[in-house]
């Protein structure tokens, strides 16, 4: 879809939360059963004659390092990939000593790191706290944890669940009592499960834990994953938004040194409640069609509730609930009005508005079965983010890039006001100086380096780009691209409302596809109504299998009707597609433009390949790996790995591996890779003599052909320089696809085809 590789989400779990109102206990998923076999695999594009035989030694050789490496973990967090005991960096000689080039000029560069000057060189212990009782609220278990200070000392960090302390308690396994305000004995079990030195990778997870605790202390309030400062709110009344700046921080190892890397970030709050916005909506569209147009418009929104800042996702709505309707709070029924008034002191004015449900998708207490839907109350509800109308008036956008956009210069200092306020709150200093950790008072500086531009190659011809935007996009007007199928026989699927727009894009397809050298016919154009079930029963009345391309063009990026696109084509009905929201093609003088993005798009999904750079390695298999974590699965996790399959780095291999918490990536990632293989000797008729991974978006080393760099030109979905490897961003395309849209593994004959685009 068009603008949709903006969205660069990895899919990372959020931490445990406090289960919300209305919840209740949901059955844990069933896992999926295992991917089949893999068989002879279909494809277009390939060249003829069946493939040589290759031993599965040599797959198993080739696969050696990853022979250890998960993609989900206990308890469903993200894991990145980690090495088992394999330091790449040694066994390559021009990067043995350093990874530091000499090719380009030098440039002095400010990061946005900030060392850590010490940190404890102790034994860290890790226990596990279980309550008898089960207790709900985090925030609870913390109180009744710490009234127990002699025991467990003042030097603590709690998540809810795990302990940490600089020492050992005197028996592995600690039982203490506790009594909450209503007088309930709870019995708390404090198990030691870890010792962890210095150097273990659970050890950076504590100080991320510490650091969090840091912000607290500063009143910075977690929205998300991020940390914002409600007391210092920038106010546009013009608008009717509020932005609450705030800062990403991770520490993370790198190299040989730990650092925090820090960011930016702000969050845009609407000033208008979900009642609000509710209300106003019945005014405009009446009663009779209120319900079906107010679901359309709020399922899917994001809501922040201000007194836990706290977001949630709008999943449905409860048209027959109240909130004079009751819920089980332990072993009373309490009134959702009463719990707001005792629980926040906060009083609920309309009792006849209805709730609002999310599916609350955190793990319940003490690692048990997630809670079911929660029930929000729309007055005590804040819109967040900016609606399509929003982000189309030039004036809010205008607006708000002065408070959003920073130059390098405020950037800076935005982060170095930021340290400084931690070394001088003396709370926040005190906690650092309880765990023996010290950050640098300035941000890290180095010496970087700027290549020189890559020459492209693009059909007859080949071109130089102006390397300070590291965009080719006039460049290649008017170039035919490398090669491309003709496509005779394409549909495109619009609504009644968008028939305008739908014709204005066929006929500039039309006049755009032929310089580029794509022969384009016309296509057939089939009308759906503005609703889920009448697009895909069009596509499969429609469809047929010697189609070779599908645009639908989408009255809206709601969510629903992209997925059932997806899952069809992806799936089912195997054909690459290409969907368009129609407010891109609303505005004439921005069509040409669109129009050639898209028709790159749709040539490059059928196999076309556009551009390439000069790739001085023969016989070279460049790998992709990048994973995803699927919330909505039960948490199951997605690889996928893309192959380049030529030495252009044209042509790619996409497959996806779909496993459950705690399954080894070892067999996935053999099946793939052996596919990969199998294709590559069909286009080459020979095996690769080397293959090169990256992982994650993280390339382990300069080559000395400066690879990684060219790489990063050949992402096909982008015009210009990307900021990881291409096949990197392929893998996160493909993982991306499959685990927000079409929760399958993508039909075979798709794997040679850059569908996911």
């Amino acid at each position: 879809m068009t603008g949709r590789a903006r969205a660069r989400s990895r899919g990372r779990a959020r931490g445990q939360e406090t289960t919300a109102p209305g919840a209740s206990q949901a059955r844990e998923p069933t896992p999926a059963p295992a991917p089949p076999a893999e068989g002879e695999l279909v494809g277009r594009g390939r060249q003829k004659g069946a493939p040589g035989a290759f031993s599965a030694e040599a797959v198993l050789q080739i696969s050696a390092g990853f022979q250890q490496v998960k993609l989900g973990e206990r308890g469903g967090r993200r894991r990145d990939f980690n090495d088992a005991g394999i330091n790449t960096r040694q066994a390559m000689e021009h990067v043995k000593e350093s990874k530091m080039g000499t090719s380009g000029r030098s440039i002095p560069l400010t990061t946005n790191f900030f060392r850590i000057l010490s940190r404890p060189q102790w034994v860290l212990y890790q226990y596990h706290v279980d309550y008898k009782p089960p207790m709900e609220s985090r925030r609870l278990r913390s109180a009744l944890l710490y009234q127990h200070d002699e025991a467990l000392g003042s030097a603590r960090s709690f998540d809810g669940a795990l302990l940490f302390l600089p020492h050992r308690l005197h028996s592995k396994e600690t039982v203490l009592h506790s009594e909450t305000r209503n007088g309930e004995k709870v019995q708390i079990t404090v198990t030691l499960t870890n010792e962890l030195p210095p150097t273990s990778p659970v050890c950076i997870q504590f100080y991320n834990i510490i650091f969090r605790r840091i912000l607290r202390i500063l009143d910075m309030q977690q929205i998300g994953r991020n940390y914002y400062n409600p007391n210092d709110p920038l106010n546009i009344p013009q608008h009717r938004l509020t932005i609450w700046p705030g800062y990403t921080t991770t520490i993370l190892n790198y190299e040989k040194s730990i650092m925090l890397c820090t960011d930016v970030s702000h969050k845009v709050l609407r000033s208008e409640t979900v009642l609000d916005f509710m209300c106003n909506l019945r005014q405009q569209c009446g009663n009779q069609r209120f319900p079906e147009i107010c679901a359309k418009e709020l399922v899917g929104l994001i809501v922040l509730t201000k007194y836990n800042n706290k977001t949630y996702r709008i999943d449905d709505i409860a048209w027959d609930h109240t909130p004079n309707n009751t819920f089980k709070k332990g072993d009373t029924d309490i009134s959702f009005k009463n719990y707001y008034k005792a629980q926040y002191s906060l009083d609920i004015k309309d009792g006849n508005q209805v709730l609002l449900i999310s599916h609350v998708k955190k793990l319940g207490p003490s690692g048990g079965p997630p809670p079911g839907p929660a029930m929000l109350v729309p007055e005590l509800c804040y819109l967040t983010g900016l609606t399509d109308k929003m982000r189309a008036d030039f004036n809010i956008m205008k607006d708000l890039s002065t408070h959003t956009r920073l130059s390098p210069e405020q950037r800076e200092g935005r982060l170095n006001r930021f340290v400084s306020n931690i070394q001088k709150n003396a709370d926040a200093q005190a906690e650092l100086d309880k765990w023996g950790l010290n950050f640098d008072k300035a941000l890290l500086n180095l010496t970087g380096r700027i290549l020189p531009a890559e020459r492209l190659y693009q059909g007859p011809k080949s071109y130089d780009y102006n390397p300070s935007t590291a965009d080719w996009s006039r460049e290649m007007r008017g170039v035919p691209v490398i090669s491309s199928p003709p496509m005779n026989d394409w549909f495109m699927f619009y609504t009644r409302r968008n028939g305008n727009e739908a014709q204005s894009l066929l006929q500039t397809l039309g006049k755009v596809s032929t310089p580029l050298g794509i022969r384009m016919q016309k296509a057939i154009m089939v009308e759906y109504e503005d609703y889920q079930e009448s697009l895909l029963r069009a596509l499969q009345q429609n469809i047929r299998p010697q189609t070779q391309m599908v645009v639908v063009v989408l009255p809206s990026n709601r969510k629903d009707k992209y997925d059932c696109v997806k899952k069809y084509l992806c799936v089912e009905c195997p054909i690459p597609s290409q969907c368009v929201v129609s407010r891109t093609l609303s505005k004439p003088q921005a069509l040409m433009t669109v129009a050639t993005k898209i028709a790159l798009q749709m040539a490059c999904k059928m196999g076309g390949e556009l551009w390439s750079v000069e790739i001085p390695l023969k016989q070279l298999m460049i790998v992709g790996i990048d994973c995803y974590h699927d919330i909505s699965a039960g948490k199951r996790s997605i690889g996928a790995l893309v192959a380049s399959l030529n030495n252009g780095m044209s042509r790619w291999y996409s497959k996806c591996v779909l496993q459950h918490k705690g399954q080894e990536i070892m067999d996935g990632l053999k099946m793939a890779l052996s596919g990969a293989l199998k294709d590559y000797l069909k286009f080459n008729n020979c095996l690769p003599s080397r293959i090169i991974v990256y992982r994650d978006g993280v390339g382990d080393g300069q080559l000395h052909s400066r690879l990684t760099y060219k790489l990063c030109h050949m992402y096909y979905n982008w015009q210009g320089i990307i900021r990881v490897p291409a096949p990197c961003q392929y893998a996160h395309k493909l993982a991306f696809l499959v685990g927000q849209s079409i929760h399958k593994e993508p039909n075979a004959k798709l794997e040679d085809l850059l569908f996911y685009l």
